[in-house]
């Protein structure tokens, strides 16, 4: 007799677990057959005693079979990229259009925030109307039109992962390479892709905080991938401060617009997206090297292309049909904007990227709970990085707050997660490796 509490038990013991094994249960996660303290002794045995290689593809394969798997018959490689979460990680939101525009086809299967990280799918839903939980149908079609679409999990794409994912987010095992390995590579795998780009954060602000283990999350998608058929490469970022210059969900959608738009508030944040972007059009054979890559996506962003894309995604999926051009009259505001300044004058020196992250859950931004709502207008913008100057007329950051109490609270948050000094320093480079399959 198969027991979901004697698989627990063997992986907690730290046992090898058959494939047989790894397939019922996450079976009984898709059916809730397991109950939700089975699915967080699980995480939390796997978390503790990790997993073998075999493993890790069983886990993956049987969490993509837990649904339905696409085909896809269209006339350019189907691509799409994952990050493993950062603060101010916007990528998505510009890098979609951006490969769409370079011939791409991208059906983007994004999550939700995880942790004091947020996701792209709660920045999505701040757009009035859009449609994140389309059907496979509307999926079909938005992709084939419009050459991207970011959506969730449907109910019928990788439905063990949804469950386990939510799970995860509240009982501690969001940074387990095992789990996130699974997790990301049954989202892509089910939805039929010919290659992947992946962006493991390091740093203070990501769930792998010491290069070692982001290197062997890095390597352990790549083989798992490749091993499924699926082209793959990583890139290991650095995020020791926020990607972005907001931190909220509405606040980054505004800037990826202002991004697709020309407006580059965050170098950062652009090379890391035209570096995930080279990448893709590299791996799926749409440039020869990189100095063509490069050429092909500036001139699909300088063009308007990719702004264009992106537009057309939001209104093929119920948003507003002239969001791009007027983001302000869609995107909410948070009646109280405070302005954070250090206390006295210097360079920023560090930054407690994750302490960032939590200020904006706690303003709203993001869950404690899986049930939690989000206020899309809560956040933080403005950020100033390492090696600028802050004074008496250049914040750290703003406070985006819902009431006064809560402002004055993240400002007291953002004050302790800001180091400043008379000396100026070096920040870490954005991309600091790249991770390619084995030929």
């Amino acid at each position: 007799m198969w027991l979901a509490q004697e698989v627990i038990r063997r992986k907690r013991d730290g046992m090898v677990l058959s494939d047989e094994d790894i397939a019922r249960f996450v079976a009984g996660i898709a059916d809730s057959s397991v109950s939700e303290g089975q699915v967080a002794a699980f995480a939390m045995a796997v978390f503790l005693k990790g997993m073998t290689v075999p493993e890790r593809v069983a886990l993956a394969m049987a969490m993509r079979d837990s649904g339905d798997v696409l085909r896809w018959d269209l006339p350019g490689p189907v691509v799409d990229k994952h990050s493993t979460g950062g603060v101010g990680d916007l990528v998505s939101l510009v890098l979609a259009p951006l490969l769409a525009a370079c011939g791409c086809f991208v059906p983007m299967i994004s999550g939700r925030g995880l942790g004091h990280t947020g996701g792209t799918l709660d920045k999505l839903d701040s757009i009035p109307g859009y449609d994140s939980q389309p059907d496979i149908k509307r999926l079909r079609e938005v992709v084939a039109d419009v050459g991207c679409a970011i959506i969730g999990q449907t109910g019928v794409l990788a439905p063990a992962d949804k469950r386990l994912y939510s799970i995860r987010d509240v009982t501690g095992t969001v940074e387990s390479i095992d789990l996130i390995v699974a997790s990301i590579l049954s989202k892509k795998l089910a939805a039929g892709l010919d290659a992947l780009v992946i962006d493991v954060k390091v740093g203070n602000g990501a769930f792998m905080a010491l290069p070692e283990d982001a290197r062997e999350l890095a390597n352990s998608i790549v083989a798992v991938a490749d091993g499924a058929g699926v082209k793959t490469r990583a890139l290991i970022s650095d995020m020791n401060q926020p990607l972005a210059r907001s931190a909220g969900n509405a606040l980054e959608v505004e800037e990826a617009i202002a991004l697709l738009r020309g407006d580059v508030r965050s170098t950062r944040l652009w090379e890391v997206t035209l570096a995930l972007a080279e990448e893709m059009l590299l791996v799926a054979n749409l440039a020869k090297d990189r100095p063509q890559a490069r050429q092909l996506l500036l001139s699909a962003w300088q063009s308007g292309e990719a702004l264009q894309r992106f537009a057309r995604m939001v209104t093929a999926l119920g948003g507003p049909t002239d969001l791009v051009e007027q983001p302000d009259t869609y995107l909410a505001k948070a009646p109280v904007v405070l302005p954070v300044f250090a206390p006295g004058e210097g360079f920023v020196q560090a930054i407690d990227t994750r302490a960032i992250g939590i200020a904006v859950v706690a303003l709203g931004g993001g869950r404690r709970r899986p049930q939690d709502g989000i206020d899309p207008a809560v956040g933080l913008s403005d950020l100033a990085f390492p090696e600028e100057w802050v004074d008496s007329s250049r914040p750290l950051a703003r406070v985006h707050a819902r009431d006064k109490a809560s402002a004055e609270e993240a400002v007291a948050a953002v004050l302790s997660a800001f180091q400043t000094g008379s000396q100026g320093c070096q920040p870490e480079r954005a991309i600091l490796e790249i991770c390619q399959e084995e030929s």
